[in-house]
């Protein structure tokens, strides 16, 4: 399974249960957000590395600049942070 689609299912878990959802948004005041939301992560049984979190957010990205046509100029700020965007996710849960 990929990256992508554990957190995906991390995400419905999360929209199930709001306990899931406050725990993850809660590891964004950790001092090291990302290795507290992958050990987390892991616990829910939807292992996930630092690095696989990195990648994925630059492979997106870089696929968003490939699909333009011609090719994007500049890079977009934030879109390579998949941790970010997941957290921006599960804040809109209501």
């Amino acid at each position: 399974m990929s990256v992508n689609e554990r957190m995906d299912r991390l995400l419905a878990k999360a929209r199930k249960e709001p306990d899931v959802k406050d725990a993850l948004l809660q590891t964004q005041a950790e001092r090291e957000p990302m290795e507290a939301f992958c050990r987390l992560a892991g616990e829910y049984g939807y292992p996930v590395l630092p690095g696989e979190l990195l990648a994925a957010g630059e492979e997106y990205c870089s696929n968003l600049h490939k699909s333009v046509n011609g090719g994007a100029t500049y890079p977009l700020d934030g879109w390579d942070d998949l941790l970010e965007l997941f957290y921006a996710a599960l804040r809109l849960i209501p």
